[in-house]
């Protein structure tokens, strides 16, 4: 199974996908969801649907995301160079130096490179000390252009999406490292599950919905799910840092986040799960963070809901995490949608 979410990973990561560009990844999510034999649907905003019966009457939702973090064309410089705002959270500092590429309306993609107003040591003498924020740093078309009009000849425009280079690399040792781990390696996760699932021929014990949300990054990706789902679990990165126990080889359970308390019965059930299967995980509190759960409590849903997923360092940066952390994860679900 390893290689098969290994290749899914590697994938579905090279698909360019900040939040409210997802079309192209979703087509690909749905693909390969049909093709292990699965029925999908979308939802009217986009998110993907994945269904697959199970013993009971009772129906369950497990989410993750395939919008990321990006940018935006705020407008042309003079100068030729664009000026951008950011889509989600990104740490800007992380993006200096970062190629990328500007998709416009009509679908024409050109590369460039993300850059600090001060770019040069030998031409800036703040070059080093400069702040790195989006009022302070630009994008390099590759491209013959000299001025705002050349620019706007290319096809460019205000609102024109930057996606950023995730650079993923699978390492000999097991540690995959990319942006945009969060949460695309969870998606790789499900589709390791829905192999499982279908090789195995295990049927889960209630109806289960796999939703694949495409808003996530600001907020409101699953604030509306199907009105069956009475229990929701959202499969997102796990933190690593601080005062937290998750390493990059665990599966994370999330108790409490920005949103408040995650429901205390299923929270408790996925974690004597984790303990009965022996798997690598932690339990821990991220001040710093919301799900797909939180937008689907915040959108009225009445449900119960919960927060897991691959621990991962240096998030809305340059991600990594281990395959360890992968199989723990994917262990866990499959224990869940079978107790």
């Amino acid at each position: 199974m390893n290689e098969y979410v290994k290749k899914i990973t590697k994938e579905v990561l090279s698909i360019d996908s900040p939040t409210g560009y997802c079309q192209d990844v979703c087509e690909y999510v749905e693909k390969q969801a049909q093709s292990l034999g699965y029925q999908t649907k979308r939802s009217v905003k986009g998110n993907v649907l994945i269904y697959v019966p199970g013993t009971s009457e009772k129906t369950i939702g497990i989410c993750g995301h395939v919008d990321t973090l990006g940018l935006m064309v705020r407008s042309i410089k003079a100068d030729g160079t664009l000026a951008f705002t950011n889509i989600g959270g990104p740490i800007i500092p992380t993006l200096d130096g970062e190629y990328c590429r500007i998709i416009t309306r009509d679908k024409k993609v050109y590369t460039g490179t993300i850059l600090s107003n001060s770019p040069a040591a030998h031409v800036f003498k703040d070059a080093s000390s400069v702040a790195r924020e989006c009022e302070t740093m630009h994008v390099r078309i590759d491209e013959v252009v000299k001025n705002k009009e050349d620019v706007q000849a290319l096809g460019m425009n205000h609102g024109d999406y930057i996606a950023i280079d995730p650079k993923t690399t699978i390492t000999d040792s097991g540690f995959i490292k990319s942006r945009f781990l969060d949460d695309k390696l969870s998606v790789a996760c499900f589709f390791g599950v829905l192999k499982e699932l279908k090789e195995k021929k295990i049927v889960p014990s209630n109806n289960t919905i796999f939703i694949i949300s495409t808003y996530e990054e600001v907020g409101h990706g699953s604030s509306h799910i199907p009105s069956e789902i009475s229990e929701l679990l959202a499969v997102d990165m796990g933190c690593v840092g601080s005062d937290l126990a998750c390493s990059q080889y665990d599966v994370s359970i999330c108790a409490k986040d920005s949103s408040g308390p995650y429901d205390y019965e299923l929270t408790s059930k996925l974690i004597n799960l984790a303990k009965d299967n022996q798997l690598n995980y932690a339990v821990d509190i991220y001040p710093f963070y919301g799900s797909d759960v939180s937008a689907a409590l915040r959108g009225g849903n009445d449900i119960r809901g919960a927060l897991i997923g691959p621990g991962v360092h240096a998030s809305h940066g340059m991600e990594r995490t281990h395959m360890q952390a992968v199989e723990n994860t994917i262990a866990l679900i499959l224990a869940y949608l079978q107790a």
